[in-house]
């Protein structure tokens, strides 16, 4: 008897941000596989009843290894259970959803994707601006900050990412975007190229720091070690009303 796996993307932790599918499929999950990041109110809309397992991964904190959470996907299906993945984000964008729904798909398990809310369009909404800007910014590309061992990645497309046309969002760069942005600097981008820094978003401690790339560098190699989810807008961002 086999189950079936429905991967919901649980946005930046507001509920309200939650898609309708993504609530329903909550409703009906006999099983709840959920990140760190999309616990919290979200986790309310599961059914009495069901299991809920935390399997998050976090920087620099004891995580589930990738494979663990596969297999318990897998084990939990073959049981004939209804499962949801929550992931936070969008779960199709740096949120390892290629690596589970292999292990699904090999096992022979039907399954689902439910987009959600990505933070790149929370922040920006947040911040009260748009992502991309008429005639002054046509492009926007999401990387990553962090490599497997937590450093800048090494192989970057730096004159893209130095395009003062584009918009960029950075995932997972908090720790590394010093590096990132003496690297942008050394390709051309202006110093003073307006820059984003969203902590938390959807949560009560939410926080929108504005500022240039060489200010938040500053900022952020003076922070310290840092537990808040963030994700960092720079380019041809408009100033913003939010």
């Amino acid at each position: 008897m086999s189950g079936f796996v429905s991967f919901v993307s649980a946005g930046p932790g507001d509920p309200e941000l939650l898609t309708v599918k993504g609530a329903a499929r909550l409703c009906e999950a006999d099983v709840v596989l959920y990140d760190d990041l999309a616990a919290g109110p979200v986790l309310d809309l599961a059914r009495a009843g069901a299991n809920l397992v935390a399997v998050g991964k976090r920087a620099g904190r004891p995580s589930s290894r990738q494979q663990h959470v596969s297999r318990l996907l897998v084990d939990y299906a073959a049981t004939g259970a209804r499962v949801v993945r929550l992931k936070s984000g969008d779960a199709g964008i740096f949120g390892r959803l290629e690596e589970e729904i292999e292990a699904v798909h090999a096992a022979g398990i039907g399954y689902e994707i439910v987009p959600g809310v990505t933070s790149a369009s929370v922040a920006a909404a947040q911040a009260g601006i748009p992502l991309t800007r008429r005639q002054t910014s046509r492009r926007v590309q999401f990387i990553t900050g962090a490599d497997v061992s937590g450093g800048l990645p090494a192989d970057m497309n730096w004159s893209a990412l130095a395009d003062p046309e584009a918009t960029t969002v950075v995932y997972m760069g908090r720790r590394t975007f010093p590096a990132l942005a003496a690297k942008l600097i050394a390709q051309g981008l202006a110093p003073t190229t307006p820059a984003l820094l969203a902590e938390s978003l959807g949560h009560p401690e939410q926080r929108i720091v504005r500022t240039t790339i060489a200010g938040l560098a500053e900022l952020l190699a003076d922070a310290g070690t840092a537990t808040a989810a963030s994700v960092i807008l720079f380019g041809a961002l408009a100033p913003g009303h939010g």
